[in-house]
Parts: C-alpha cells; sequence; structure tokens
C-alpha cells in the first residue's frame, strides 16, 4: 500500500479520534402511577404471608430500602393477582413504546431538534421482549427517517444504562457530525410475579420501578456533557449473580445476596484499574454517578469508593424516589447531577448480569 492511499486513512482516523461526543439533552419519563412504599408493604407483607420470614422481618426489608415511592405502568392492585406472560409482554409493549416516546420527544425538544434529524438510534431494554424490537416500534410512533440507522441491545440489565450510553457515544464519535438517540426503558414491575413466593421475588417487590430515559449525542455543538472513555469488566464464573430466570408465568428474577459484599471486596480495583487504563485515578473524580441497585449497594459503593456515608447524594435521591428501575436508573442520576449544575469529571457506573461492571467518564467543564 503506497504513501497517496495510507495518508487520507490516516487523516480520517485522526479527524475520528478528534472528535469527542457530546450530550446535547437528557430526558426523563415515568408512568402514572405512584406507588408509595407505605402501600406495597402492607400489600407485600399480606402476600407472603406465612411464606417466607416474620411479619416484622419482612417489614424491615421495606423499611430498609429506602425507598419512598416508586413509579408503575400498572395500578397497585395489579400486582396482587396472577398474569401470564403473554398479558406481561403485551403490557411491556404498549407502555415501553409510550415511555420512550415521550422521553425520546423530549429530549428532541430540549436540542432543538426534529426527529428527521437522527441518524441512529440505540434502543436499551432487558425487562421485555420486543420483536420487531422497541426501536422500531418507535419508528412508528414518531417520524423518523426510514433510513436511520438503529441498535436494539437487550440483556444488559443494570448495566444497560452506562453501557448504552458508551455505544451511543463509540457510533457518534465512528461518525463525527452524526446525531445519536440514545433510549433506555424497564419497566421491572411487570415481572413480578403473584405465585412466586422465593425471597428473591420479595426483595424484587421492595425495589423495583418503572421508567424511561433519552439521550442525544453528536461530536458537533456545544453539549453540556463531555463523553470520554469507557470499559467494562466481567468477572468468570458468575452467571449466577444476576439474571432472568425464564418461567411460564414470566421473568423470575435472579441476584445474589451476595452483590454487596463482592463490591466491597472486587470493585474498587476494577474501578481502579479502568482509570489507570486512560491515566486518571480516583482523585481525578469529581463525583461518582452510580447505579443505585438498592441501599445496601449504595452503603457498600460508598465505603469502596472512599466517599463518606450517605455521600453518594444524587444516587440516593433517585432511589428515594424512584426505586431500581434497573438500566434507567443511573441516567436519572446523571439528569440530577445535571440539572443541579453540577461540574468536573464524573464516573458513571453501573453493575448488571455477566456479572459485569460497566463504566463511562464525563466530564462537564
Amino acid at each position: 500500500m503506497n504513501e497517496a492511499t495510507t495518508r487520507p486513512r490516516r487523516a480520517a482516523a485522526a479527524r475520528t479520534e478528534m472528535a469527542v461526543p457530546r450530550l446535547h439533552a437528557l430526558a426523563t419519563a415515568v408512568p402514572p402511577h405512584v406507588l408509595d412504599q407505605a402501600a406495597v408493604s402492607a400489600a407485600g407483607r399480606r402476600l407472603f404471608a406465612g411464606t417466607l420470614a416474620t411479619e416484622e422481618r419482612m417489614a424491615a426489608v421495606y423499611a430498609n430500602a429506602a425507598i419512598a415511592q416508586r413509579f408503575s405502568c400498572v395500578p397497585l392492585e395489579w400486582y396482587l393477582q396472577p398474569h401470564g406472560f403473554a398479558e406481561r409482554n403485551g403490557l411491556f409493549l404498549t407502555h415501553a413504546v409510550a415511555l420512550a416516546a415521550r422521553a425520546a420527544s423530549q429530549a428532541l425538544e430540549e436540542a432543538g431538534l426534529v426527529p428527521e434529524d437522527i441518524d441512529a438510534i440505540v434502543g436499551v431494554s432487558t425487562s421485555g421482549i420486543a420483536t420487531p424490537s422497541l426501536d422500531a416500534l418507535l419508528l412508528e410512533r414518531l417520524p423518523f427517517r426510514r433510513t436511520v440507522e438503529r441498535l436494539p441491545i437487550f440483556g444488559l440489565g443494570c448495566a444497560g444504562g452506562v453501557l448504552g450510553l458508551a455505544r451511543a457515544a463509540t457510533l457518534a464519535r465512528a461518525r463525527p457530525g452524526s446525531r445519536v438517540l440514545l433510549f433506555v426503558v424497564e419497566l421491572c414491575g411487570l415481572t413480578f410475579r403473584h405465585g412466586d413466593r422465593t425471597a428473591s421475588n420479595f426483595v424484587a417487590s421492595a425495589l423495583f420501578g418503572d421508567g424511561a430515559a433519552a439521550a442525544i449525542l453528536s461530536t458537533e455543538g456545544a453539549g453540556s456533557l463531555l463523553l470520554g472513555p469507557s470499559g467494562e469488566h466481567t468477572w468468570p464464573g458468575s452467571l449466577d449473580v444476576m439474571g432472568w430466570n425464564v418461567h411460564d408465568d414470566g421473568l423470575g428474577v435472579l441476584f445474589s445476596r451476595d452483590i454487596p459484599a463482592l463490591i466491597r471486596s472486587e470493585f474498587g480495583a476494577v474501578a481502579d484499574a479502568f482509570l489507570a487504563r486512560h491515566g486518571l485515578s480516583r482523585g481525578a473524580i469529581d463525583a461518582f454517578l452510580c447505579h443505585p441497585g438498592g441501599a445496601k449497594v449504595v452503603e457498600a459503593l460508598e465505603a469502596v469508593l472512599d466517599l463518606p456515608a450517605g455521600g453518594m447524594e444524587d444516587s440516593r435521591a433517585v432511589l428515594r424516589d424512584h426505586g431500581n428501575m434497573s438500566a434507567v436508573t443511573v441516567l436519572f442520576v446523571l439528569e440530577r447531577a445535571l440539572r443541579l449544575g453540577r461540574r468536573g469529571r464524573f464516573l458513571l457506573s453501573a453493575l448488571g448480569p455477566g456479572f459485569t461492571a460497566a463504566f463511562q467518564v464525563a466530564e462537564r467543564p
């Protein structure tokens, strides 16, 4: 290959390397039904009575979850009756598309764009099955170009918000000047199975909520947030730590009670290694914006990152007001940090099935 051939390729690679993805808009959306934690606790204790621990211990699970309320696409009464997989997934398709469309429309308005301006769509969800994928269904709701590129992502669980943002940033960086829409939607409440009396399903009833978020990224324009390096680490032999088990009546939640202990023993070294690969250290991070999987998870993250108890303020506030919305939650944490005017270098992180830690560095000058 001669110099005349390689020179244009080097120039194109240099332009791509210099292109920095920027966040131009970030919007969130929640469904209409508010689940007050006290009401959920009373219903849950009735439902699980005589099948698990004492009523006092069950009440403590709800009280110690550090959640005041959550949002749901169905009312509380829905959870007190049995439902099949087909009904659940039908509800998922209806409400997930509607919520994604709301969040996407708000993000487009915030960015001063219309659907026809979008060049690529990245859609993330793990709480329901959609074929055609949710992004294809979204095209029937909003007038995107019929040539728009689509990337549906399934199976990342709670890590999907961070990794979805990372994949969208990679697309924007690879095609400088293009506009990429990311949407993340999870309806975790619909996975509650009335007949499942396991401890995991009980704990999930105290944690899970529904929500959606959408972001617009591009290498052009004055975005509010610069997206830097991203990465992930998947531990060997950890497939049974988190995920779904498929049952006749729906998706059964799988998560290990050892997750907080795993965070305390493993997460710090993995986070440090990621930062070191990019010439950074914890001291270079002004704010840790972590997915709040639960109160014990947040406590473990604060401890391993050498933060004061209660120091992960944005994560705790989102957990309190929205519960665990799986992949969506970390984008609510980011939205809160931006809305409150926080500046500096952020590290977004989440833990999901695999068992995987996901990282994204972002900076708001």
